[in-house]
């Protein structure tokens, strides 16, 4: 763990901070109620986006409701009725099931204040956390599978977390030049270390801090989270990772809504990323992002969901009833 480089990425937030203030409007919005719908790990992220939107001219008069837990339980929720302006995922096919649904437009990574980031607000990447001192000597992927470590992970069928995770177990192994075959019997052996899968990423990440098992994989921003607030725990950052792209979009109601687009556009705005990046999360907005280059931790191997042919091709492959992960899951005791 290099400890120096998360004292940076908290030192440049910090400075960054203030810029949250700086948003402008032409006009304030009417009072107006905005409800919030998003992944459990986001939850701090947003308290702070929403006090600062208040502070601004746009903000005045709005205030908000928010609901957060496992990404895909979420959007189903919404699809059953839940209501929801601005909605924040974990992956893109759980915010498919809005588009299927008509309730979030075809064409939501066009909207003119989101184009440039495609719609993702927000990056990061998978952190293995291990217990201080690294009594196991975690030192990347391949040691998950060793005997006697006891890996917590999100459930894959509600949480959003999880299929990022499993996803960048297999693809560790394509990186490091193994064949399919070979990737397959080390995600089907990680598995087998598997000792809890809760719902949620911040339930699993609880579960840890609670004594359960000796290895988390988690969101980078959620790791860090943990480590700066004192938690003991300490992080392993792998040679290969898969970078993790979380959109977020209005829904037909919130286009709607004067308030829920102004907070939107706040969201994915320099102020609005940089309260991101204070909350540990990679900005998707280049300005922002460029003053962490030096701070950020880089893998040797990134992958990224569009050189694996999207999501339209990596769902069915892993995730479908017959697919990779899930069949891993059946075999090793966890339902479908």
């Amino acid at each position: 763990m290099r400890k120096p480089a998360f004292r940076r990425i908290v030192g440049v937030a910090a400075a960054l901070l203030p810029l949250s203030l700086l948003a402008t409007a032409s006009s304030a919005s009417t009072t107006t109620t905005v409800n919030v719908v998003g992944y459990s790990i986001v939850s701090n992220a947003y308290s702070a986006l929403e006090k600062a939107f208040q502070q601004t001219a746009q903000g005045q008069g709005v205030t908000f409701t928010n609901s957060f837990g496992a990404s895909t339980s979420q959007a189903q929720n919404v699809v059953a009725g839940q209501p929801a302006d601005v909605v924040n995922f974990s992956l893109q096919p759980d915010l498919q099931l809005l588009i299927d649904a008509h309730l979030v437009s075809r064409t939501w990574a066009s909207f003119p204040a989101v184009k440039a980031q495609k719609g993702m607000v927000t990056d990061s990447v998978v952190a293995i956390v291990v217990r201080p001192g690294n009594p196991l000597a975690i030192h990347g992927w391949n040691d998950l599978t060793k005997s006697g470590v006891q890996i917590v992970t999100p459930d894959p069928i509600s949480s959003g977390s999880a299929r990022w995770n499993l996803l960048a177990a297999y693809e560790s192994q394509i990186a490091q030049g193994l064949k399919p075959a070979a990737a397959n019997t080390f995600l089907n052996s990680l598995i087998g270390n598997v000792v809890a899968e809760p719902s949620s990423g911040s339930k699993a990440l609880s579960a840890f801090i609670a004594g359960t098992g000796n290895v988390l994989l988690a969101y980078e921003a959620d790791a860090l989270s943990a480590f700066v607030s004192g938690q003991k725990l300490q992080i392993v950052q792998p040679a290969q990772n898969l970078l993790i792209e979380n959109p977020a979009a209005l829904t037909t109601s919130g286009a709607a809504n004067p308030g829920a687009v102004a907070f939107y556009k706040f969201i994915f705005s320099k102020a609005g990323q940089s309260i991101w990046l204070k909350n540990f999360f990679r900005p998707t907005l280049a300005s922002v992002g460029r003053q962490l280059k030096t701070s950020l931790y880089s893998p040797v191997s990134l992958t990224r969901i569009t050189t694996l042919g999207g999501w339209a091709k990596v769902n069915p492959k892993f995730f479908s009833p017959t697919g990779i992960v899930t069949k891993a899951e059946v075999a090793h005791g966890y339902t479908s």
